[in-house]
Protein backbone atom coordinates (compact mmCIF):
# COMPACT_ATOMS: atom_id res chain seq x y z
CA UNK A 1 0.00 0.00 0.00
CA UNK A 2 2.71 2.73 0.94
CA UNK A 3 4.89 1.63 -1.85
CA UNK A 4 1.60 2.21 -4.23
CA UNK A 5 1.09 5.31 -2.71
CA UNK A 6 4.67 6.48 -3.07
CA UNK A 7 4.77 5.79 -6.83
CA UNK A 8 1.27 7.88 -7.28
CA UNK A 9 2.39 10.89 -5.49
CA UNK A 10 5.73 10.83 -6.90
CA UNK A 11 3.37 10.60 -10.32
CA UNK A 12 1.75 13.94 -8.87
CA UNK A 13 5.08 15.54 -8.29
CA UNK A 14 6.92 15.22 -11.38
CA UNK A 15 4.24 17.24 -13.85
CA UNK A 16 4.25 19.86 -11.65
CA UNK A 17 7.88 19.81 -11.52
CA UNK A 18 8.42 20.30 -14.97
CA UNK A 19 6.22 22.87 -15.18
CA UNK A 20 7.51 24.46 -12.41
CA UNK A 21 11.17 24.47 -14.25
CA UNK A 22 9.54 26.06 -17.02
CA UNK A 23 7.80 28.65 -14.88
CA UNK A 24 10.81 30.35 -12.95
CA UNK A 25 12.66 30.33 -16.66
CA UNK A 26 10.68 32.24 -18.21
CA UNK A 27 10.30 34.34 -15.08
CA UNK A 28 13.84 34.77 -14.84
CA UNK A 29 14.32 35.55 -18.57
CA UNK A 30 12.16 38.24 -19.02
CA UNK A 31 13.68 39.40 -16.04
CA UNK A 32 16.91 39.37 -18.23
CA UNK A 33 15.53 40.75 -21.16
CA UNK A 34 12.98 43.70 -19.26
CA UNK A 35 16.84 44.61 -17.68
CA UNK A 36 19.17 45.05 -20.70
CA UNK A 37 16.26 45.50 -23.72
CA UNK A 38 17.74 49.53 -23.28
CA UNK A 39 20.95 48.67 -23.49
CA UNK A 40 19.81 46.11 -26.62
CA UNK A 41 17.74 49.60 -28.27
CA UNK A 42 20.47 52.21 -27.60
CA UNK A 43 23.03 50.26 -29.45
CA UNK A 44 21.18 48.69 -31.94
CA UNK A 45 22.30 44.93 -31.01
CA UNK A 46 20.79 42.39 -34.07
CA UNK A 47 18.90 39.72 -33.05
CA UNK A 48 21.42 37.41 -33.32
CA UNK A 49 23.89 39.25 -30.82
CA UNK A 50 20.75 39.53 -28.03
CA UNK A 51 20.05 36.00 -28.45
CA UNK A 52 23.60 34.79 -28.35
CA UNK A 53 24.08 37.65 -25.17
CA UNK A 54 21.05 35.85 -23.49
CA UNK A 55 22.48 31.79 -23.94
CA UNK A 56 24.91 32.55 -21.94
CA UNK A 57 23.16 33.64 -18.84
CA UNK A 58 21.14 29.79 -19.28
CA UNK A 59 23.43 27.74 -17.33
CA UNK A 60 22.44 30.15 -14.12
CA UNK A 61 19.02 30.08 -14.79
CA UNK A 62 18.44 26.49 -15.33
CA UNK A 63 20.72 26.08 -11.99
CA UNK A 64 18.05 28.19 -9.90
CA UNK A 65 15.16 26.60 -11.78
CA UNK A 66 15.94 23.10 -11.01
CA UNK A 67 15.92 24.07 -7.13
CA UNK A 68 13.61 26.25 -6.67
CA UNK A 69 10.77 24.54 -8.61
CA UNK A 70 11.38 21.12 -5.69
CA UNK A 71 9.54 23.02 -3.07
CA UNK A 72 6.94 24.37 -5.44
CA UNK A 73 6.15 20.93 -7.22
CA UNK A 74 6.00 18.88 -3.74
CA UNK A 75 3.83 21.36 -2.05
CA UNK A 76 1.31 21.94 -4.71
CA UNK A 77 0.98 17.95 -5.35
CA UNK A 78 0.77 17.46 -1.70
CA UNK A 79 -1.47 20.57 -1.39
CA UNK A 80 -3.74 18.71 -4.08
CA UNK A 81 -4.09 15.12 -2.37
CA UNK A 82 -5.14 16.86 1.33
CA UNK A 83 -7.64 18.79 -0.21
CA UNK A 84 -8.99 15.58 -1.45
CA UNK A 85 -8.75 13.65 1.62
CA UNK A 86 -6.56 11.44 -0.07
CA UNK A 87 -3.70 11.74 2.17
CA UNK A 88 -6.24 11.13 5.03
CA UNK A 89 -7.27 7.78 3.73
CA UNK A 90 -3.79 6.89 3.39
CA UNK A 91 -3.24 7.76 6.75
CA UNK A 92 -6.37 5.88 7.87
CA UNK A 93 -5.05 2.90 5.81
CA UNK A 94 -1.95 2.85 8.29
CA UNK A 95 0.91 4.45 5.84
CA UNK A 96 3.08 6.44 7.78
CA UNK A 97 3.04 9.60 6.24
CA UNK A 98 7.13 10.05 6.23
CA UNK A 99 7.74 7.03 3.64
CA UNK A 100 5.29 8.81 1.20
CA UNK A 101 9.05 11.26 0.76
CA UNK A 102 11.17 8.01 0.10
CA UNK A 103 11.45 7.85 -3.51
CA UNK A 104 12.29 11.62 -3.57
CA UNK A 105 15.77 10.53 -2.25
CA UNK A 106 17.28 9.38 -5.16
CA UNK A 107 15.50 12.23 -7.69
CA UNK A 108 16.65 14.94 -5.45
CA UNK A 109 20.17 13.57 -5.44
CA UNK A 110 20.71 13.44 -9.26
CA UNK A 111 19.08 16.97 -9.27
CA UNK A 112 22.27 18.49 -6.96
CA UNK A 113 24.25 16.19 -8.90
CA UNK A 114 23.48 18.56 -11.76
CA UNK A 115 23.31 21.97 -9.67
CA UNK A 116 26.90 20.83 -8.79
CA UNK A 117 28.53 20.17 -12.22
CA UNK A 118 26.62 23.29 -13.21
CA UNK A 119 27.50 25.67 -10.99
CA UNK A 120 31.04 24.47 -11.07
CA UNK A 121 31.62 24.61 -14.72
CA UNK A 122 29.02 25.76 -16.85
CA UNK A 123 28.06 28.73 -14.73
CA UNK A 124 31.23 30.49 -14.25
CA UNK A 125 32.13 29.63 -18.03
CA UNK A 126 28.47 31.34 -19.21
CA UNK A 127 29.18 34.33 -16.74
CA UNK A 128 32.17 34.78 -17.99
CA UNK A 129 30.87 34.70 -22.07
CA UNK A 130 27.97 37.31 -20.97
CA UNK A 131 30.63 39.72 -19.38
CA UNK A 132 32.98 39.95 -22.36
CA UNK A 133 30.37 39.24 -25.07
CA UNK A 134 28.55 42.37 -23.51
CA UNK A 135 31.43 44.78 -23.58
CA UNK A 136 33.41 43.27 -26.63
CA UNK A 137 30.79 42.73 -28.75
CA UNK A 138 27.73 45.26 -27.92
CA UNK A 139 29.75 48.82 -25.94
CA UNK A 140 32.91 47.56 -28.50
CA UNK A 141 35.67 47.91 -26.15
CA UNK A 142 38.42 46.02 -25.27
CA UNK A 143 40.12 45.09 -21.80
CA UNK A 144 42.15 47.65 -19.78
CA UNK A 145 45.90 47.74 -18.22
CA UNK A 146 44.56 46.69 -14.70
CA UNK A 147 45.96 48.97 -12.21
CA UNK A 148 49.15 47.95 -10.89
CA UNK A 149 51.59 48.86 -7.60
CA UNK A 150 55.12 48.98 -7.76
CA UNK A 151 55.59 47.55 -10.88
CA UNK A 152 58.91 46.06 -11.88
CA UNK A 153 60.42 44.80 -15.21
CA UNK A 154 63.69 44.10 -17.04
CA UNK A 155 63.86 43.79 -21.02
CA UNK A 156 66.59 43.99 -23.77
CA UNK A 157 69.32 45.36 -20.99
CA UNK A 158 66.80 47.85 -19.98
CA UNK A 159 64.95 47.99 -16.09
CA UNK A 160 61.75 49.46 -15.86
CA UNK A 161 59.73 50.16 -12.77
CA UNK A 162 56.58 52.62 -12.14
CA UNK A 163 55.05 53.44 -8.45
CA UNK A 164 51.49 52.79 -10.06
CA UNK A 165 50.32 51.65 -13.52
CA UNK A 166 46.61 52.69 -14.56
CA UNK A 167 44.07 52.75 -17.05
CA UNK A 168 43.95 56.79 -18.42
CA UNK A 169 39.99 56.73 -18.50
CA UNK A 170 37.92 59.61 -19.22
CA UNK A 171 37.63 58.23 -23.25
CA UNK A 172 41.25 57.54 -23.50
CA UNK A 173 42.17 54.35 -26.14
CA UNK A 174 41.71 51.50 -24.08
CA UNK A 175 45.62 50.92 -24.89
CA UNK A 176 46.77 53.76 -22.77
CA UNK A 177 47.77 53.17 -19.36
CA UNK A 178 49.16 56.60 -17.02
CA UNK A 179 52.20 55.54 -15.27
CA UNK A 180 53.40 57.48 -11.65
CA UNK A 181 56.96 57.79 -10.33
CA UNK A 182 58.83 56.14 -13.52
CA UNK A 183 62.58 54.95 -13.38
CA UNK A 184 64.30 53.46 -16.94
CA UNK A 185 67.67 52.35 -16.43
CA UNK A 186 69.49 51.51 -19.35
CA UNK A 187 73.04 51.34 -20.42
CA UNK A 188 73.45 54.94 -21.31
CA UNK A 189 72.16 56.07 -18.17
CA UNK A 190 69.38 56.14 -15.44
CA UNK A 191 65.92 58.12 -16.49
CA UNK A 192 63.24 59.35 -13.85
CA UNK A 193 59.82 60.68 -14.17
CA UNK A 194 56.90 61.83 -12.09
CA UNK A 195 54.62 60.40 -14.37
CA UNK A 196 54.42 58.71 -17.80
CA UNK A 197 51.86 56.59 -20.54
CA UNK A 198 52.07 53.51 -21.72
CA UNK A 199 51.30 52.51 -25.20
CA UNK A 200 50.24 48.48 -24.91
CA UNK A 201 49.68 48.55 -28.67
CA UNK A 202 52.58 50.39 -29.64
CA UNK A 203 54.77 48.44 -26.73
CA UNK A 204 56.34 51.59 -25.61
CA UNK A 205 56.95 53.85 -22.59
CA UNK A 206 56.62 57.60 -22.49
CA UNK A 207 58.09 59.81 -20.11
CA UNK A 208 57.09 63.32 -19.77
CA UNK A 209 60.13 65.40 -19.37
CA UNK A 210 61.71 64.34 -16.02
CA UNK A 211 65.60 63.77 -15.45
CA UNK A 212 68.32 61.73 -16.86
CA UNK A 213 71.89 60.66 -14.96
CA UNK A 214 74.64 59.17 -17.18
CA UNK A 215 76.56 56.87 -16.25
CA UNK A 216 79.71 59.19 -14.70
CA UNK A 217 76.86 60.80 -12.66
CA UNK A 218 75.98 63.76 -14.73
CA UNK A 219 72.34 64.57 -13.90
CA UNK A 220 70.39 66.25 -17.44
CA UNK A 221 66.78 67.78 -17.16
CA UNK A 222 65.12 65.98 -20.35
CA UNK A 223 63.55 68.73 -22.61
CA UNK A 224 60.60 66.68 -23.40
CA UNK A 225 59.21 62.90 -23.91
CA UNK A 226 61.32 60.09 -24.26
CA UNK A 227 60.20 56.87 -25.56
CA UNK A 228 61.71 53.60 -24.74
CA UNK A 229 60.43 49.96 -26.52
CA UNK A 230 58.89 48.06 -23.66
CA UNK A 231 56.92 44.88 -24.65
CA UNK A 232 55.69 43.59 -21.15
CA UNK A 233 52.19 42.29 -20.80
CA UNK A 234 50.63 42.77 -17.45
CA UNK A 235 48.62 39.74 -16.57
CA UNK A 236 44.42 40.48 -15.94
CA UNK A 237 43.19 39.71 -12.29
CA UNK A 238 41.61 35.97 -11.66
CA UNK A 239 38.00 36.59 -12.85
CA UNK A 240 35.54 37.50 -10.59
CA UNK A 241 34.49 34.39 -8.42
CA UNK A 242 31.25 33.83 -10.14
CA UNK A 243 33.42 33.78 -13.19
CA UNK A 244 35.37 31.30 -11.82
CA UNK A 245 35.13 27.70 -12.09
CA UNK A 246 35.93 25.62 -9.38
CA UNK A 247 39.32 24.27 -9.93
CA UNK A 248 39.86 27.81 -10.62
CA UNK A 249 38.57 29.14 -7.10
CA UNK A 250 40.60 26.21 -5.13
CA UNK A 251 43.64 27.65 -6.80
CA UNK A 252 42.77 31.17 -6.38
CA UNK A 253 42.26 30.00 -2.50
CA UNK A 254 45.87 28.59 -2.19
CA UNK A 255 47.28 31.88 -2.94
CA UNK A 256 45.08 33.92 -0.72
CA UNK A 257 45.91 35.54 2.31
CA UNK A 258 43.60 33.47 5.22
CA UNK A 259 41.19 35.76 6.64
CA UNK A 260 41.07 38.03 4.38
CA UNK A 261 37.84 39.45 2.61
CA UNK A 262 39.02 37.85 -0.91
CA UNK A 263 39.35 34.55 0.68
CA UNK A 264 36.27 34.82 2.81
CA UNK A 265 34.41 35.44 -0.46
CA UNK A 266 36.25 32.64 -2.52
CA UNK A 267 36.00 29.93 0.53
CA UNK A 268 32.21 31.04 0.43
CA UNK A 269 31.64 30.57 -3.04
CA UNK A 270 33.25 27.32 -3.20
CA UNK A 271 30.99 26.14 0.55
CA UNK A 272 28.28 27.22 -1.28
CA UNK A 273 28.69 25.39 -5.01
CA UNK A 274 28.37 22.25 -2.58
CA UNK A 275 25.67 23.16 -0.59
CA UNK A 276 23.29 24.31 -3.32
CA UNK A 277 23.94 20.69 -4.88
CA UNK A 278 22.22 19.02 -1.40
CA UNK A 279 19.59 22.01 -1.57
CA UNK A 280 17.12 19.68 -3.58
CA UNK A 281 17.59 17.05 -0.85
CA UNK A 282 16.68 19.14 2.17
CA UNK A 283 14.09 20.63 0.17
CA UNK A 284 12.61 17.02 -0.07
CA UNK A 285 12.71 17.12 3.61
CA UNK A 286 11.37 20.31 4.65
CA UNK A 287 9.01 20.98 2.04
CA UNK A 288 7.58 17.04 2.31
CA UNK A 289 7.27 17.59 5.75
CA UNK A 290 5.50 20.52 5.64
CA UNK A 291 3.12 19.69 2.83
CA UNK A 292 2.07 16.07 4.44
CA UNK A 293 0.68 18.30 7.24
CA UNK A 294 -1.36 20.65 5.10
CA UNK A 295 -5.30 21.13 4.88
CA UNK A 296 -5.78 22.18 1.37
CA UNK A 297 -4.73 23.32 -1.63
CA UNK A 298 -4.68 27.12 -0.40
CA UNK A 299 -2.12 26.63 2.04
CA UNK A 300 0.12 24.86 -0.28
CA UNK A 301 0.04 27.96 -2.18
CA UNK A 302 0.74 30.38 0.59
CA UNK A 303 3.28 28.01 1.57
CA UNK A 304 5.46 27.95 -1.60
CA UNK A 305 5.28 32.06 -1.72
CA UNK A 306 6.53 32.15 2.07
CA UNK A 307 8.96 28.87 1.82
CA UNK A 308 11.27 30.51 -0.71
CA UNK A 309 11.17 33.88 0.64
CA UNK A 310 12.71 32.68 3.54
CA UNK A 311 15.25 30.68 1.87
CA UNK A 312 15.43 33.35 -0.79
CA UNK A 313 15.96 35.96 2.19
CA UNK A 314 19.02 33.93 3.83
CA UNK A 315 21.19 32.46 0.55
CA UNK A 316 21.23 36.20 -0.14
CA UNK A 317 21.82 37.65 3.08
CA UNK A 318 24.80 34.72 3.70
CA UNK A 319 27.28 35.93 0.98
CA UNK A 320 27.74 39.33 3.09
CA UNK A 321 27.70 37.75 6.16
CA UNK A 322 30.53 35.80 5.27
CA UNK A 323 32.44 38.55 3.43
CA UNK A 324 32.64 40.89 6.71
CA UNK A 325 33.80 37.62 8.77
CA UNK A 326 30.41 37.69 10.97
CA UNK A 327 30.02 33.84 9.95
CA UNK A 328 32.54 31.68 8.88
CA UNK A 329 32.19 30.63 4.95
CA UNK A 330 31.39 27.53 5.54
CA UNK A 331 28.57 27.99 8.02
CA UNK A 332 27.49 30.65 6.03
CA UNK A 333 27.42 28.62 2.87
CA UNK A 334 25.67 26.42 5.07
CA UNK A 335 23.24 28.19 6.70
CA UNK A 336 20.11 27.93 5.09
CA UNK A 337 20.25 24.19 4.37
CA UNK A 338 20.78 24.08 8.27
CA UNK A 339 17.81 26.30 8.92
CA UNK A 340 15.47 24.37 6.40
CA UNK A 341 16.61 21.08 7.43
CA UNK A 342 16.18 21.87 11.52
CA UNK A 343 12.43 22.80 9.93
CA UNK A 344 12.17 19.77 8.23
CA UNK A 345 13.04 17.61 11.07
CA UNK A 346 10.76 19.45 13.76
CA UNK A 347 7.59 18.60 11.26
CA UNK A 348 8.93 15.27 10.49
CA UNK A 349 9.07 14.38 14.25
CA UNK A 350 5.86 15.64 14.71
CA UNK A 351 4.59 13.57 11.43
CA UNK A 352 6.55 10.06 12.88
Amino acid sequence: MSGQLSRYVLREVWPLYAGGVLLFFVLQMTDYISTIAGIFSSYHTGLLKAVTLLSYVLPNILNKCLVVAVPFSLLLALGRLAKDSELKAAYAGGVSPLRVLGPFVLPALIVGGVVYGNAGYLTPSGNAKYFNYFYTDIYQMVAQTPTTENYAHAENGNFFTAGRIESLGNGSPETLSALTGVVVQTPQGTYSAGTGRWDSAAHTWVLGGGYRVDPAGQVTALPGETTFAQTDVIAQPPPPSDQSSSPQLRAQLSQQQSGTEPYRRTAYELARRLADSFTPLVFVLAAGALGLGLSNRAWAVGAVILFLAIFYALWNTAPQLAAVGALSPLLAAWLPNLVFTVFGLMLAWRLR
